[in-house]
């Protein structure tokens, strides 16, 4: 017999992804920070302007997410799923 918990909701699951994000100063990585602060499906995060990398921890698709960060007119280098 099979229960509606035997199901994994992949939505709902967490994932963690990074991003490589062009941020030339405090300004950029400020911007990236108050989006991300704000998103709904993002646990954690951590935005770091010397490595110009960008971790996110959350539920919240990889498109929305990559569209989010897009939407700071910050240039997206590259990004990938962790996990």
């Amino acid at each position: 017999m099979l229960f509606s918990s035997d199901f994994v909701d992949e939505s709902q699951s967490e994932h963690q992804y990074k991003f490589d994000v062009k941020m030339t100063c405090s300004g950029c990585s400020g911007a990236v920070d108050r989006v991300l602060k704000k998103t709904e499906g993002v646990s954690s995060y951590s935005v770091n302007l010397d490595t110009q990398e960008v971790l996110v921890t959350g539920t919240i698709p990889y498109d929305d997410l990559l569209a989010k960060i897009q939407k700071t007119g910050k240039e997206v280098r590259s990004g990938e799923t962790l996990s």
